[in-house]
Protein backbone atom coordinates (compact mmCIF):
# COMPACT_ATOMS: atom_id res chain seq x y z
CA UNK A 1 0.00 0.00 0.00
CA UNK A 2 2.91 2.46 0.77
CA UNK A 3 4.87 1.27 -2.33
CA UNK A 4 3.24 4.20 -4.62
CA UNK A 5 5.27 6.24 -2.57
CA UNK A 6 2.99 9.04 -1.97
CA UNK A 7 2.96 8.94 1.29
CA UNK A 8 5.32 11.62 3.15
CA UNK A 9 8.83 10.42 3.75
CA UNK A 10 9.22 12.02 6.95
CA UNK A 11 5.71 10.15 8.73
CA UNK A 12 6.12 6.53 6.73
CA UNK A 13 5.28 3.71 8.55
CA UNK A 14 8.72 3.40 10.61
CA UNK A 15 8.41 6.39 12.51
CA UNK A 16 4.67 5.94 13.21
CA UNK A 17 3.89 1.97 13.55
CA UNK A 18 3.16 2.51 17.52
CA UNK A 19 0.85 5.16 17.19
CA UNK A 20 -2.83 4.14 16.48
CA UNK A 21 -6.06 5.91 16.44
CA UNK A 22 -6.18 9.56 18.17
CA UNK A 23 -2.10 8.81 19.33
CA UNK A 24 -1.64 8.83 15.66
CA UNK A 25 -3.51 12.39 15.20
CA UNK A 26 -1.14 14.00 18.33
CA UNK A 27 2.06 12.13 17.35
CA UNK A 28 2.10 13.60 13.88
CA UNK A 29 1.81 16.86 14.85
CA UNK A 30 4.14 16.73 18.16
CA UNK A 31 6.58 15.11 16.17
CA UNK A 32 6.84 17.85 13.46
CA UNK A 33 6.77 20.61 16.13
CA UNK A 34 9.82 19.04 17.89
CA UNK A 35 11.52 18.40 15.00
CA UNK A 36 11.84 21.96 15.24
CA UNK A 37 13.90 22.24 17.89
CA UNK A 38 10.62 23.08 19.81
CA UNK A 39 10.41 21.74 23.18
CA UNK A 40 7.84 18.74 23.65
CA UNK A 41 6.02 18.05 26.99
CA UNK A 42 2.58 15.56 27.32
CA UNK A 43 0.72 16.45 29.93
CA UNK A 44 -1.81 14.47 32.01
CA UNK A 45 -5.70 15.26 32.31
CA UNK A 46 -6.42 18.57 33.70
CA UNK A 47 -2.20 20.08 33.32
CA UNK A 48 -1.36 23.67 33.41
CA UNK A 49 -3.54 25.35 30.42
CA UNK A 50 -5.59 21.89 29.83
CA UNK A 51 -7.85 23.02 32.63
CA UNK A 52 -9.23 25.49 30.54
CA UNK A 53 -9.80 23.57 27.40
CA UNK A 54 -12.41 21.57 26.41
CA UNK A 55 -11.11 17.67 26.17
CA UNK A 56 -12.90 14.75 26.41
CA UNK A 57 -11.28 10.64 26.60
CA UNK A 58 -8.21 11.57 27.88
CA UNK A 59 -8.14 9.99 31.06
CA UNK A 60 -5.03 7.80 29.22
CA UNK A 61 -2.37 9.80 28.37
CA UNK A 62 -1.39 10.68 24.50
CA UNK A 63 -3.60 12.84 23.21
CA UNK A 64 -2.50 16.21 25.31
CA UNK A 65 0.99 18.12 24.53
CA UNK A 66 2.41 21.58 24.62
CA UNK A 67 5.20 22.92 22.34
CA UNK A 68 7.56 25.70 23.17
CA UNK A 69 9.97 28.18 21.79
CA UNK A 70 11.88 30.43 23.61
CA UNK A 71 9.11 33.03 23.99
CA UNK A 72 5.65 31.27 23.82
CA UNK A 73 3.88 28.11 24.47
CA UNK A 74 0.80 26.53 22.89
CA UNK A 75 -1.02 23.68 23.82
CA UNK A 76 -2.83 21.07 21.87
CA UNK A 77 -5.61 18.29 22.19
CA UNK A 78 -4.76 15.87 19.65
CA UNK A 79 -4.68 17.89 16.35
CA UNK A 80 -6.56 20.73 17.77
CA UNK A 81 -4.36 23.80 19.39
CA UNK A 82 -5.40 26.47 22.04
CA UNK A 83 -5.99 29.24 19.45
CA UNK A 84 -9.47 27.56 18.71
CA UNK A 85 -11.59 29.04 21.32
CA UNK A 86 -14.19 26.46 23.64
CA UNK A 87 -16.68 28.64 22.13
CA UNK A 88 -16.44 27.29 18.90
CA UNK A 89 -15.13 23.65 19.69
CA UNK A 90 -18.89 24.06 21.17
CA UNK A 91 -20.44 24.74 17.93
CA UNK A 92 -18.56 22.15 16.62
CA UNK A 93 -19.67 19.37 18.47
CA UNK A 94 -23.58 20.46 18.66
CA UNK A 95 -24.83 19.99 15.00
CA UNK A 96 -27.83 22.18 14.92
CA UNK A 97 -25.56 24.81 16.31
CA UNK A 98 -23.41 24.68 13.75
CA UNK A 99 -26.58 24.28 11.23
CA UNK A 100 -27.59 27.81 12.60
CA UNK A 101 -24.07 29.49 12.44
CA UNK A 102 -23.64 28.52 8.76
CA UNK A 103 -27.01 29.03 7.35
CA UNK A 104 -26.15 33.15 8.73
CA UNK A 105 -23.41 32.95 6.65
CA UNK A 106 -25.12 32.06 4.05
CA UNK A 107 -23.00 28.42 3.81
CA UNK A 108 -25.32 25.60 1.74
CA UNK A 109 -26.52 23.38 4.10
CA UNK A 110 -29.40 20.65 4.16
CA UNK A 111 -32.72 21.76 4.89
CA UNK A 112 -33.43 19.77 8.30
CA UNK A 113 -34.25 20.00 12.21
CA UNK A 114 -33.63 19.00 15.39
CA UNK A 115 -35.55 17.04 17.49
CA UNK A 116 -35.40 16.68 21.36
CA UNK A 117 -36.63 13.40 23.56
CA UNK A 118 -39.66 14.81 24.38
CA UNK A 119 -40.81 15.02 21.00
CA UNK A 120 -43.02 11.58 19.48
CA UNK A 121 -41.91 9.77 16.76
CA UNK A 122 -44.97 10.18 15.13
CA UNK A 123 -44.22 14.04 15.00
CA UNK A 124 -40.79 13.96 13.39
CA UNK A 125 -42.45 11.40 10.79
CA UNK A 126 -45.21 14.28 10.24
CA UNK A 127 -42.15 16.72 9.71
CA UNK A 128 -40.50 14.53 7.27
CA UNK A 129 -43.46 13.71 5.55
CA UNK A 130 -43.65 17.58 5.15
CA UNK A 131 -39.80 18.11 4.14
CA UNK A 132 -40.13 15.59 1.50
CA UNK A 133 -37.92 12.40 0.87
CA UNK A 134 -35.51 10.67 0.78
CA UNK A 135 -34.08 11.92 4.43
CA UNK A 136 -31.38 11.40 6.70
CA UNK A 137 -32.04 11.06 10.76
CA UNK A 138 -28.58 11.38 12.74
CA UNK A 139 -28.09 11.99 16.68
CA UNK A 140 -27.12 15.88 17.71
CA UNK A 141 -24.03 14.38 19.52
CA UNK A 142 -22.52 11.41 17.44
CA UNK A 143 -19.64 10.41 16.00
CA UNK A 144 -17.75 8.82 13.53
CA UNK A 145 -21.07 7.51 11.77
CA UNK A 146 -22.50 6.38 15.11
CA UNK A 147 -26.61 6.36 14.60
CA UNK A 148 -26.37 7.92 11.35
CA UNK A 149 -29.20 6.23 8.74
CA UNK A 150 -29.00 8.04 4.82
CA UNK A 151 -31.35 7.93 1.96
CA UNK A 152 -34.45 6.86 4.01
CA UNK A 153 -37.22 6.24 1.28
CA UNK A 154 -40.71 6.23 3.31
CA UNK A 155 -42.34 7.35 6.38
CA UNK A 156 -42.44 2.91 7.66
CA UNK A 157 -38.68 3.30 6.84
CA UNK A 158 -38.04 6.38 9.05
CA UNK A 159 -40.07 4.75 11.96
CA UNK A 160 -38.09 1.79 11.85
CA UNK A 161 -34.56 3.96 11.92
CA UNK A 162 -36.08 5.85 14.51
CA UNK A 163 -37.06 2.82 16.95
CA UNK A 164 -33.51 1.75 16.23
CA UNK A 165 -31.64 5.21 16.61
CA UNK A 166 -33.55 6.20 19.50
CA UNK A 167 -33.93 2.87 21.34
CA UNK A 168 -32.08 0.55 20.62
CA UNK A 169 -28.72 2.67 19.98
CA UNK A 170 -30.14 5.38 22.84
CA UNK A 171 -29.59 8.55 21.16
CA UNK A 172 -32.78 10.07 22.25
CA UNK A 173 -32.31 13.88 20.58
CA UNK A 174 -31.91 13.55 16.76
CA UNK A 175 -32.07 15.25 13.35
CA UNK A 176 -33.60 14.68 10.69
CA UNK A 177 -32.64 16.61 7.03
CA UNK A 178 -33.27 16.52 3.48
CA UNK A 179 -30.98 13.42 2.01
CA UNK A 180 -28.22 15.27 -0.56
CA UNK A 181 -26.45 13.31 -3.47
CA UNK A 182 -23.35 13.16 -4.51
CA UNK A 183 -19.56 12.20 -2.33
CA UNK A 184 -18.34 12.34 0.88
CA UNK A 185 -15.72 14.92 1.13
CA UNK A 186 -13.69 15.60 4.32
CA UNK A 187 -11.74 19.16 3.77
CA UNK A 188 -8.72 20.57 6.09
CA UNK A 189 -8.83 24.38 6.32
CA UNK A 190 -5.93 26.35 8.50
CA UNK A 191 -6.66 29.84 8.34
CA UNK A 192 -7.62 30.83 5.10
CA UNK A 193 -6.04 27.80 2.91
CA UNK A 194 -6.83 24.24 2.18
CA UNK A 195 -4.53 21.90 2.97
CA UNK A 196 -5.63 18.60 2.55
CA UNK A 197 -8.89 17.22 0.99
CA UNK A 198 -10.05 13.37 0.71
CA UNK A 199 -12.86 11.92 -0.78
CA UNK A 200 -14.16 8.87 1.89
CA UNK A 201 -15.94 5.94 -0.42
CA UNK A 202 -17.78 3.36 1.47
CA UNK A 203 -16.02 -0.07 2.77
CA UNK A 204 -16.36 -1.67 -0.71
CA UNK A 205 -14.85 -4.94 -2.13
CA UNK A 206 -13.73 -5.91 -5.87
CA UNK A 207 -14.20 -9.82 -7.08
CA UNK A 208 -11.66 -11.93 -7.65
CA UNK A 209 -14.34 -14.60 -9.32
CA UNK A 210 -12.76 -17.06 -6.78
CA UNK A 211 -13.16 -15.35 -2.80
CA UNK A 212 -16.57 -15.03 -0.93
CA UNK A 213 -17.40 -12.15 0.10
CA UNK A 214 -16.33 -12.59 3.42
CA UNK A 215 -13.06 -14.05 2.13
CA UNK A 216 -12.38 -10.73 0.32
CA UNK A 217 -13.29 -8.72 3.45
CA UNK A 218 -10.45 -10.33 4.85
CA UNK A 219 -7.71 -10.03 1.96
CA UNK A 220 -9.18 -5.88 2.38
CA UNK A 221 -8.62 -5.83 6.16
CA UNK A 222 -5.32 -7.44 5.54
CA UNK A 223 -4.66 -4.72 3.56
CA UNK A 224 -5.84 -2.25 5.38
CA UNK A 225 -3.72 -3.49 8.85
CA UNK A 226 -0.56 -1.90 6.51
CA UNK A 227 -1.88 1.19 6.49
CA UNK A 228 -0.91 3.54 9.98
CA UNK A 229 -4.74 4.73 9.64
CA UNK A 230 -6.69 2.06 8.73
CA UNK A 231 -4.89 -0.64 10.96
CA UNK A 232 -7.26 0.48 13.47
CA UNK A 233 -10.10 0.65 11.49
CA UNK A 234 -10.96 -2.87 9.89
CA UNK A 235 -14.54 -3.88 7.73
CA UNK A 236 -17.05 -5.29 10.36
CA UNK A 237 -18.72 -8.40 9.75
CA UNK A 238 -21.74 -7.63 11.75
CA UNK A 239 -25.69 -7.83 10.95
CA UNK A 240 -25.91 -4.43 9.50
CA UNK A 241 -23.41 -5.38 6.58
CA UNK A 242 -25.30 -8.68 6.29
CA UNK A 243 -28.64 -6.48 5.50
CA UNK A 244 -27.01 -3.91 3.92
CA UNK A 245 -25.69 -6.10 1.02
CA UNK A 246 -29.01 -8.22 1.52
CA UNK A 247 -30.99 -5.77 0.11
CA UNK A 248 -29.06 -6.02 -2.77
CA UNK A 249 -29.20 -10.08 -3.37
CA UNK A 250 -25.90 -11.10 -1.84
CA UNK A 251 -25.05 -12.77 1.09
CA UNK A 252 -21.45 -13.47 2.66
CA UNK A 253 -20.91 -16.69 0.95
CA UNK A 254 -21.58 -15.03 -2.55
CA UNK A 255 -18.88 -15.04 -4.75
CA UNK A 256 -18.24 -11.69 -6.64
CA UNK A 257 -17.39 -12.03 -10.88
CA UNK A 258 -14.14 -10.72 -11.65
CA UNK A 259 -13.49 -7.14 -11.20
CA UNK A 260 -17.50 -6.77 -9.92
CA UNK A 261 -16.95 -3.80 -6.94
CA UNK A 262 -19.68 -4.39 -4.36
CA UNK A 263 -20.52 -1.25 -1.73
CA UNK A 264 -20.81 -2.40 1.93
CA UNK A 265 -22.45 0.26 3.99
CA UNK A 266 -24.34 3.50 3.31
CA UNK A 267 -21.53 5.15 5.54
CA UNK A 268 -18.55 6.37 4.13
CA UNK A 269 -16.78 6.75 7.68
CA UNK A 270 -12.91 6.28 7.65
CA UNK A 271 -13.60 4.28 10.73
CA UNK A 272 -16.41 2.14 9.74
CA UNK A 273 -14.08 0.76 6.65
CA UNK A 274 -14.47 3.58 4.49
CA UNK A 275 -10.99 4.06 2.15
CA UNK A 276 -9.42 7.62 1.63
CA UNK A 277 -8.33 9.08 -1.36
CA UNK A 278 -6.41 12.37 -2.34
CA UNK A 279 -8.47 14.56 -4.30
CA UNK A 280 -6.94 17.75 -3.17
CA UNK A 281 -5.34 18.99 -6.70
CA UNK A 282 -8.84 18.09 -8.70
CA UNK A 283 -11.12 19.75 -6.07
CA UNK A 284 -13.19 22.44 -7.85
CA UNK A 285 -11.95 25.91 -6.22
CA UNK A 286 -15.65 26.93 -5.49
CA UNK A 287 -15.99 23.73 -3.31
CA UNK A 288 -12.62 24.87 -1.89
CA UNK A 289 -13.81 28.11 -1.09
CA UNK A 290 -17.37 26.87 0.82
CA UNK A 291 -15.09 24.96 3.54
CA UNK A 292 -12.80 27.66 3.79
CA UNK A 293 -16.12 30.44 4.26
CA UNK A 294 -17.50 27.84 6.90
CA UNK A 295 -14.39 27.89 9.09
CA UNK A 296 -14.36 31.73 8.92
CA UNK A 297 -18.20 31.51 10.17
CA UNK A 298 -17.55 30.12 13.71
CA UNK A 299 -16.07 32.96 15.77
CA UNK A 300 -12.55 31.42 17.04
CA UNK A 301 -12.11 28.52 14.66
CA UNK A 302 -8.66 29.13 13.34
CA UNK A 303 -8.19 25.30 11.69
CA UNK A 304 -10.80 22.70 11.10
CA UNK A 305 -12.13 20.11 9.16
CA UNK A 306 -15.13 20.50 7.04
CA UNK A 307 -17.66 17.61 6.01
CA UNK A 308 -18.75 18.49 2.54
CA UNK A 309 -21.44 16.72 0.20
CA UNK A 310 -20.60 17.72 -3.43
CA UNK A 311 -21.77 16.49 -6.96
CA UNK A 312 -20.30 17.50 -9.97
CA UNK A 313 -23.49 16.53 -11.59
CA UNK A 314 -25.54 18.74 -9.49
CA UNK A 315 -25.45 22.35 -11.09
CA UNK A 316 -27.51 24.05 -7.84
CA UNK A 317 -25.10 23.21 -5.65
CA UNK A 318 -21.54 23.92 -7.39
CA UNK A 319 -19.99 24.75 -3.99
CA UNK A 320 -21.51 21.05 -2.58
CA UNK A 321 -23.47 21.93 1.05
CA UNK A 322 -21.24 21.66 4.01
CA UNK A 323 -22.69 18.71 6.45
CA UNK A 324 -20.00 18.91 10.02
CA UNK A 325 -17.56 20.99 11.30
CA UNK A 326 -15.19 19.54 13.36
CA UNK A 327 -12.85 21.34 14.96
CA UNK A 328 -10.91 18.00 16.38
CA UNK A 329 -10.63 16.23 13.57
CA UNK A 330 -8.45 12.92 12.67
CA UNK A 331 -5.64 13.47 10.17
CA UNK A 332 -4.50 10.15 9.25
CA UNK A 333 -6.93 9.74 6.23
CA UNK A 334 -5.63 12.75 4.72
CA UNK A 335 -1.74 11.45 5.73
CA UNK A 336 -2.29 7.68 4.95
CA UNK A 337 -5.01 7.61 1.48
CA UNK A 338 -5.04 4.35 -0.20
CA UNK A 339 -5.14 6.27 -3.43
CA UNK A 340 -2.88 10.21 -4.41
CA UNK A 341 -0.96 12.09 -2.67
CA UNK A 342 -0.40 12.40 1.38
CA UNK A 343 -0.59 16.28 2.35
CA UNK A 344 1.55 17.36 5.53
CA UNK A 345 -1.27 19.21 7.36
CA UNK A 346 0.65 19.20 10.44
CA UNK A 347 3.28 20.82 9.23
CA UNK A 348 0.31 23.85 8.11
CA UNK A 349 -0.60 23.83 11.75
CA UNK A 350 2.84 23.96 13.17
CA UNK A 351 3.66 26.98 10.53
CA UNK A 352 0.42 28.81 11.49
CA UNK A 353 1.47 28.46 16.06
CA UNK A 354 5.12 29.00 15.20
CA UNK A 355 5.55 30.79 11.77
CA UNK A 356 9.26 31.53 13.19
CA UNK A 357 10.05 27.61 12.68
CA UNK A 358 8.89 27.01 9.01
CA UNK A 359 11.92 27.17 7.07
CA UNK A 360 13.62 24.38 9.84
CA UNK A 361 13.49 21.25 7.57
CA UNK A 362 17.41 20.03 8.89
CA UNK A 363 17.03 15.50 9.65
CA UNK A 364 13.06 16.24 9.05
CA UNK A 365 13.03 12.44 7.84
CA UNK A 366 15.99 11.12 10.37
CA UNK A 367 14.92 11.64 13.83
CA UNK A 368 11.83 10.36 15.45
CA UNK A 369 10.71 9.12 19.44
CA UNK A 370 9.45 6.76 20.81
CA UNK A 371 5.91 7.96 22.12
CA UNK A 372 5.48 4.27 24.27
CA UNK A 373 8.77 4.94 26.29
CA UNK A 374 7.92 8.98 26.92
CA UNK A 375 4.57 8.14 27.87
CA UNK A 376 5.17 5.54 30.36
CA UNK A 377 6.17 7.94 33.74
CA UNK A 378 2.73 9.40 32.68
CA UNK A 379 1.11 6.13 32.33
CA UNK A 380 2.43 4.67 35.62
CA UNK A 381 1.46 8.12 37.35
CA UNK A 382 5.18 8.97 38.18
CA UNK A 383 4.44 12.30 36.62
CA UNK A 384 2.05 14.66 35.40
CA UNK A 385 4.36 15.69 32.99
CA UNK A 386 7.30 14.57 30.79
CA UNK A 387 9.92 16.27 28.05
CA UNK A 388 10.97 14.68 25.46
CA UNK A 389 14.93 14.60 24.76
CA UNK A 390 15.59 17.36 21.94
CA UNK A 391 16.43 16.32 18.83
CA UNK A 392 20.17 16.77 17.64
CA UNK A 393 21.14 19.50 16.51
CA UNK A 394 22.89 19.61 12.92
CA UNK A 395 23.67 17.50 10.23
CA UNK A 396 23.41 13.44 11.15
CA UNK A 397 26.28 11.10 10.43
CA UNK A 398 25.32 7.26 11.71
CA UNK A 399 27.41 4.55 10.88
CA UNK A 400 26.55 1.29 11.49
CA UNK A 401 28.99 -1.75 13.14
CA UNK A 402 28.72 -5.55 12.59
CA UNK A 403 30.54 -7.14 15.32
CA UNK A 404 31.68 -10.63 15.68
CA UNK A 405 32.99 -13.04 18.61
CA UNK A 406 31.79 -13.24 22.15
CA UNK A 407 29.28 -10.29 22.14
CA UNK A 408 25.99 -11.18 23.33
CA UNK A 409 26.27 -10.18 26.98
CA UNK A 410 23.67 -7.68 28.29
CA UNK A 411 26.35 -6.26 30.36
CA UNK A 412 28.58 -5.68 27.40
CA UNK A 413 25.73 -4.26 25.86
CA UNK A 414 24.64 -1.89 28.67
CA UNK A 415 28.58 -0.72 28.47
CA UNK A 416 27.47 0.05 25.04
CA UNK A 417 24.87 2.52 25.94
CA UNK A 418 27.01 4.41 28.39
CA UNK A 419 29.47 4.73 25.94
CA UNK A 420 26.96 6.56 23.45
CA UNK A 421 25.63 8.59 26.08
CA UNK A 422 29.19 9.62 27.26
CA UNK A 423 29.97 10.65 23.32
CA UNK A 424 25.97 12.55 22.85
CA UNK A 425 25.21 9.78 20.52
CA UNK A 426 21.93 7.96 19.62
CA UNK A 427 21.12 4.06 18.28
CA UNK A 428 21.06 0.78 19.24
CA UNK A 429 22.46 -2.12 19.92
CA UNK A 430 20.77 -5.84 18.81
CA UNK A 431 21.52 -9.46 18.68
CA UNK A 432 21.70 -11.40 15.33
CA UNK A 433 21.01 -15.18 14.96
CA UNK A 434 24.74 -16.06 14.12
CA UNK A 435 26.38 -15.03 16.95
CA UNK A 436 27.09 -11.26 16.03
CA UNK A 437 25.75 -8.05 17.32
CA UNK A 438 24.04 -4.95 15.52
CA UNK A 439 25.32 -1.61 17.00
CA UNK A 440 23.91 1.63 15.11
CA UNK A 441 25.22 5.01 16.49
CA UNK A 442 24.02 8.44 15.09
CA UNK A 443 24.80 12.35 16.62
CA UNK A 444 26.02 15.69 14.38
CA UNK A 445 29.98 15.05 15.42
CA UNK A 446 31.35 12.86 12.98
CA UNK A 447 34.33 12.87 15.03
CA UNK A 448 32.51 10.75 18.15
CA UNK A 449 30.53 8.60 15.80
CA UNK A 450 34.03 7.04 14.20
CA UNK A 451 35.45 6.99 17.64
CA UNK A 452 32.28 4.74 18.57
CA UNK A 453 34.93 1.60 16.56
CA UNK A 454 37.22 2.24 19.39
CA UNK A 455 34.50 1.67 22.28
CA UNK A 456 33.40 -1.65 20.60
CA UNK A 457 37.23 -2.93 21.56
CA UNK A 458 36.91 -1.45 25.36
CA UNK A 459 35.29 -4.34 27.46
CA UNK A 460 37.48 -7.32 27.00
CA UNK A 461 36.08 -8.83 30.56
CA UNK A 462 32.76 -9.16 28.89
CA UNK A 463 33.15 -9.42 25.23
CA UNK A 464 35.59 -11.22 23.03
CA UNK A 465 35.69 -9.22 19.52
CA UNK A 466 36.92 -11.01 16.57
CA UNK A 467 36.41 -8.71 14.11
CA UNK A 468 34.04 -5.32 13.19
CA UNK A 469 32.49 -4.62 9.68
CA UNK A 470 31.67 -0.46 9.20
CA UNK A 471 29.40 0.62 6.76
CA UNK A 472 26.83 4.29 6.52
CA UNK A 473 23.52 3.79 7.96
CA UNK A 474 20.81 5.61 6.31
CA UNK A 475 17.69 4.89 7.87
CA UNK A 476 15.72 7.01 10.60
CA UNK A 477 16.94 7.29 13.97
CA UNK A 478 15.17 7.52 17.51
CA UNK A 479 16.93 9.18 20.04
CA UNK A 480 18.37 7.25 22.91
CA UNK A 481 20.15 3.98 22.91
CA UNK A 482 18.14 1.03 22.83
CA UNK A 483 19.43 -2.30 24.07
CA UNK A 484 17.23 -4.66 22.08
CA UNK A 485 17.94 -7.47 23.80
CA UNK A 486 17.05 -6.13 27.03
CA UNK A 487 13.53 -5.26 25.67
CA UNK A 488 13.70 -8.95 24.47
CA UNK A 489 14.51 -9.82 28.61
CA UNK A 490 11.85 -8.13 30.19
CA UNK A 491 9.34 -9.24 27.67
CA UNK A 492 11.17 -13.01 28.34
CA UNK A 493 10.22 -11.87 32.33
CA UNK A 494 7.01 -10.07 31.82
CA UNK A 495 5.70 -13.57 30.50
CA UNK A 496 6.84 -15.40 33.19
CA UNK A 497 5.43 -13.45 36.06
CA UNK A 498 2.22 -13.43 34.22
CA UNK A 499 2.68 -17.14 33.93
CA UNK A 500 3.17 -17.30 37.41
CA UNK A 501 0.01 -15.06 38.08
CA UNK A 502 -2.13 -17.86 36.33
CA UNK A 503 -0.84 -20.11 38.49
CA UNK A 504 -1.07 -18.74 41.65
CA UNK A 505 -4.82 -17.76 40.21
CA UNK A 506 -5.74 -21.15 39.74
CA UNK A 507 -4.70 -22.47 43.22
CA UNK A 508 -6.85 -19.67 44.55
CA UNK A 509 -9.90 -20.51 42.46
CA UNK A 510 -8.90 -24.38 43.59
CA UNK A 511 -8.89 -23.54 47.23
CA UNK A 512 -12.30 -21.51 47.29
CA UNK A 513 -14.05 -24.85 45.53
CA UNK A 514 -11.99 -26.87 47.83
CA UNK A 515 -13.22 -24.74 51.05
CA UNK A 516 -17.00 -24.10 49.97
CA UNK A 517 -17.41 -28.10 49.55
CA UNK A 518 -15.48 -28.49 52.95
CA UNK A 519 -18.46 -25.80 54.09
CA UNK A 520 -20.98 -27.49 53.02
CA UNK A 521 -20.05 -31.14 54.55
CA UNK A 522 -21.74 -33.08 56.66
CA UNK A 523 -18.52 -33.29 59.61
CA UNK A 524 -18.74 -28.72 59.25
CA UNK A 525 -21.92 -28.51 59.84
CA UNK A 526 -22.07 -30.75 62.94
CA UNK A 527 -19.31 -29.27 64.31
CA UNK A 528 -20.49 -25.40 63.90
CA UNK A 529 -21.39 -25.48 67.55
CA UNK A 530 -18.84 -26.55 68.87
CA UNK A 531 -17.12 -23.90 66.71
CA UNK A 532 -19.39 -21.16 68.10
CA UNK A 533 -18.91 -21.98 71.61
CA UNK A 534 -15.35 -22.34 71.16
CA UNK A 535 -15.49 -18.65 69.83
CA UNK A 536 -17.42 -17.02 72.66
CA UNK A 537 -14.95 -18.76 75.26
CA UNK A 538 -11.97 -16.97 74.12
CA UNK A 539 -14.09 -13.70 73.99
CA UNK A 540 -14.73 -14.59 77.92
CA UNK A 541 -11.07 -15.08 78.65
Amino acid sequence: MEEDKQWLPHLSSKFVSDAHGHLLDAYAVALEGWRRGLKLRWHVKDSEKFKEMTTWFVDKPGQLFSLSSADKTHYFFRTRGDLVTNEAVAIGRDKEKTKEVLSKAGIPIPEGKQFTEDVADEEIINYANALGYPVVVKPTDGSFGRGVIANITSSGELAFSLEYVRSDLGFKDVIVERFVSGDDYRIYVVDDAVVGAIKRIPANITGDGMNSIKALIELKNEERSLNPRLVSCPIEINQELADFIGRKGYTVDTVLEQGEQLILSSKSNISLGGDPVDVLDELPEQVKTNAVNAIKAVPGLIHAAVDIMYDENDSSNPAGVVLEINPTAQLGGILYPVKGESRDVPAAIIDYYFPETKDIIENKGKVYFDLHDVLDPLNSRQAFITTVTPPPKGKIIAKKYIVSGEVQDIGYHRGLRKQAFERYLHGFVSNLEDGDIEVVVAGTDEEMVNDFRNALLEDPERSHVLDIQEEVYDEPIKVGFDIKADLKTQLEEMKIILQEMEVTELALKKAEVQNRKFEQSLSWRISKPIRVAGALLKKIR
